[in-house]
């Protein structure tokens, strides 16, 4: 019987700080031989891996490999790479299984796996199952082959291929010192553009900044290089390059939300009447801004894996969450890219004589960036039942319970939810001003006060 830590098993990926008693070489080499007999469970051929930047990359992509070979599955190495290079290869490689070695944007001693087996991405229940299989001893056994393969170029072809700049663009790229770096320039500058890198070199100790563009804080320095160089934009990439960011010429953010309206009326002038899924944190002025451009809007669940899964069940051609994991089936495969994302956004811009006026034009409303109130293990999901039960919120329109409490009021809307992956209740208020906003912040205070009596609130 083998007891593994459950911290490291995640809603939708598996994450822990590495060698500290959890997230070891052998823990994953357990991992690795469950995913192998899962795999074989399912008849698949090979399982594709890649892993990104961070200095413990290596041993445990390692351990990973070894683990799906003694499972009697073979592993194929494609090295160093940005996670959505590893989906990528799950389709060219045609094993239709993949595992990227990740830490995604979390600081450097942090790193994890996530995991796609038969062409359907692991969450919740099915990464418990892992655990499970592990300590019951369910394990199959074999001599699998491990080999490598290369697909950056395959990659890079496919996108080319696909996406065509109508003029050539000045843009900044912040990598953060993230993998993406070992694609995003190249990328770029065959699409025609005049980069200017900033921290494109892969660093698995962040040196400049936290590799998070959905922090403010971590964009300063993109906005700074755009002002030096008379760049039309920039764009930034988490650490392992499935996020976008954006900001303006004149150093606006564009959130991921209103990145998904200009995605959204581009898609849709193609597929008419399709549905945009969106997660429960985005704008309320998104829904009605798919409807007008001929779409069907639906809010789900906020997570990578479950608006991936959301949208293979539906078959829609788009969709995005507040983090900035945008997924593509139009033209694309549907896992979540920054890169490929960063591209389409080019496209689009580049069809105007100047980006500022086309990102500047889309609605906005008076908002609060992502706030989080930090409690013990288990306590956000108590609280946010006990909000649930509560009697109600004064000028309360609807009340949606689709993934933690949003209360939508006429003039906007505010957000209580568990976080799947740490210990917080995420919280995020929207309003028509910021008289609105005080308004309904204030009957969320005095909501979650009375729910939890002195509860140290963000705001």
């Amino acid at each position: 019987m083998t007891n593994l830590p459950s911290e490291i098993f995640k809603a939708y990926d598996i994450r822990g700080i590495v060698d500290r008693c959890s997230l070891t070489p052998d823990v994953v080499r357990l991992v690795g031989q469950a995913l192998g007999s899962l795999a074989r469970e399912q008849n698949q051929s090979a399982i594709a891996v890649g892993r990104d930047g961070r200095l413990s990359g290596p041993s445990l992509a390692g351990a990973l490999m070894d683990g799906i070979c003694a499972a009697g599955m073979d592993a194929i190495d494609i090295g160093c790479v940005p996670t959505p290079l590893t989906y990528f290869a799950a389709y060219e490689l045609g094993c239709d299984s993949c595992v990227s070695v990740t830490g995604s944007h979390n600081p450097p001693d942090y790193n994890g796996l996530k995991m796609v087996i038969g062409g359907t991405t692991l969450a919740l229940d099915a990464i418990l199952q892992l655990k499970t299989r592990i300590e019951a001893g369910h394990l199959l056994t074999g001599q699998g082959q491990r080999r490598s393969a290369e697909v950056r170029s395959a990659y890079l072809e496919r996108i080319l291929s696909d996406v065509k700049l109508a003029r050539p663009m000045k843009i900044v790229i912040d990598c953060g010192n993230g993998v993406a770096g070992a694609v995003a320039p190249e990328l770029f500058q065959r699409l025609g553009c005049d980069i200017v890198p900033l921290y494109c070199d892969v660093d698995g100790t962040f040196p400049n900044h936290h590799p998070d563009p959905s922090k403010p804080e971590n964009l300063a320095d993109l906005i700074q290089a755009i002002e030096e160089t008379g760049a039309e934009l920039g764009i930034a990439f988490d650490g392992d390059g499935d996020r976008l960011g954006v900001v303006t010429r004149d150093g606006e953010i564009i959130y991921p939300d209103r990145q998904l309206m200009l995605f959204a009326a581009d898609v849709l002038s193609r597929v008419p009447g399709g549905q945009i899924i969106y997660d429960v944190k985005c704008t309320r002025l998104l829904a009605p801004w798919i409807r007008k451009h001929g779409g069907e809007a639906l809010m789900w669940k906020t997570g990578h894996a479950l608006v991936k899964a959301k949208l293979k069940e539906t078959g829609a051609p788009l969709a995005g969450e507040m983090s900035g994991h945008i997924f593509f089936k139009e033209r694309w495969y549907g896992f979540d890219d920054g890169l490929y994302a960063g591209a389409r956004l080019l496209e689009i811009l580049s069809r105007s004589r100047d980006a500022n006026p086309v990102l500047k034009a889309l609605p906005k409303a008076v908002s609060t960036p992502e706030l989080n109130i930090k409690m013990a293990e288990g306590e956000p999901f108590v609280l946010v039942d006990k909000l649930k039960a509560s009697a109600g919120f004064a000028g309360e329109v609807e009340r949606i319970t689709l993934d933690g409490l949003r209360i939508e009021y006429a003039d906007g809307f505010g957000l209580a939810r568990p976080s799947n992956t740490t210990p917080v209740v995420v919280l995020r208020f929207e309003a028509d001003d910021e008289a609105a906003l005080a308004r309904i912040q204030a009957d969320f205070r005095q909501a979650l006060l009375a729910a939890w009596p002195g509860l140290a609130l963000p705001f």
